[in-house]
């Protein structure tokens, strides 16, 4: 096998960090000064994809390639994609990759690259034979040939993660959610921060059912932890935090009904209701039921969240409207609370009004956005 000139080798490393502005001019001296160079073509076909996706360039660097090597593989995969980013040509890649499993039977890369794109090629084709529509049995088949070559890819390459992924659309097309969550755990596994899979499978964990707020909160922000960066992840934990701030809104109506029953304002038939205005002492005794609805149901609750799920349930309340309303919602509700207990009413008709517009408003809210994200 030709040694690779080191030129090329410098700029196959800044292809790897996407520094194609600097790849290009260095390919471009190398092949200045020997055009023969077989790996140079292919470096620069892989820059022009990279970049700014000129794929007209690219083929024709890989064109080049080829003339003077028909089966280097390097090329073949290059000339494949160059040939699937120029427009109208994608059902040439088949023949392409074929000839480099042809060419290298062993070679994992070409089953996994043929899989991910032969259903699309072959739906493309019966589309075209069939008005633009493809049945689902049509479909089904072309994804099941597609499954047996991610398959072969996988046991050729089984530490290589691009084989489940081709693996795992695949199933994910067909509606195999056993198999796409096989292989999402088999991609965790070797690589436990891989975006896609590490938001698919927090989100499955999430929305299971009797998954309460706190605990999907949690599975979001250690998700967070790996990938700070997905959007996904933190849309779902804003989400959670959003759940966590409604339950505010329950402690709030509570207080309100135990305000209410220390009026007696809806006395039953046989009932004597108190007599107004209350004691001092009970209007201050009316507040420790209250309190202690407030320092279980949302202090302690609070103090036992995970460090990141309570800054960035400040966070949510600054940067979204419906948690500022959900907190003004309660605080509203608590301060007919307090008019209710603190004030030495000598009648009932007043209070009433204060309840009903310290319930209603708030009540009818939580029957209104109980499916409402952030």
């Amino acid at each position: 096998m030709t040694a690779v000139h080191p030129a090329v080798e410098r700029a196959e490393a800044l292809i790897g960090l996407r520094r194609y502005d600097e790849a290009g001019p260095l390919l471009g001296q190398r092949l200045a000064e020997d055009p023969d160079d077989i790996w140079a073509w292919v470096m620069l076909a892989q820059c022009h994809l990279g970049g700014e996706k000129e794929a007209d360039k690219a083929l024709e660097a890989t064109e080049r390639a080829l003339a003077l090597d028909p089966g280097h593989v390097g090329a073949l995969i290059q000339h494949a994609r160059a040939l699937q980013a120029v427009g109208g040509r994608f059902p040439e890649t088949e023949g392409v990759l074929r000839e480099v499993i042809r060419l290298a039977p062993e070679y994992w890369y070409g089953y996994a690259l043929l899989a991910n794109w032969l259903f699309r090629i072959r739906a493309i084709a019966f589309g075209r034979a069939n008005g633009g529509e493809v049945t689902r049995e049509a479909m089904d088949r072309f994804l099941q040939e597609s499954a047996e070559l991610a398959q072969q890819a996988i046991r050729l390459a089984p530490e290589e993660v691009f084989g489940y992924e081709v693996a795992w659309l695949i199933a994910d097309m067909g509606g195999n959610r056993t198999v796409a969550d096989r292989m999402d755990q088999a991609i965790l596994r070797l690589d436990p921060n891989h975006r896609q899979a590490l938001a698919r499978q927090t989100e499955k964990a999430a929305a299971a059912p009797g998954v309460k707020a706190t605990e999907a909160a949690t599975l979001y922000a250690d998700a967070l932890a790996s990938a700070p960066d997905s959007a996904p992840m933190q849309q779902g934990l804003d989400d959670a935090s959003y759940r966590l701030l409604r339950g505010v809104r329950w402690l709030a109506v509570l207080c309100v009904g135990l305000a209410a029953a220390g009026l007696d304002l809806f006395a039953t038939e046989g009932h004597t209701p108190r007599a107004l205005p209350l004691p001092l002492g009970q209007r201050l005794w009316d507040l420790v039921p209250m309190a202690a609805l407030w320092a279980v149901g949302a202090l302690l609750r609070y103090r036992r969240l995970r460090t990141g799920v309570r800054y960035n349930l400040r966070s949510v309340i600054r940067r979204r409207r419906w948690p500022r309303i959900v907190l003004g919602q309660a605080a509203w509700a608590m301060l007919c609370a307090l008019l209710l207990t603190q004030i030495p009413w000598t009648e009932r008709t007043v209070p009433e009004i204060i309840f009903w517009a310290g319930l209603a408003p708030t009540a009818a809210t939580i029957w209104f956005d109980r499916r409402r994200s952030t």
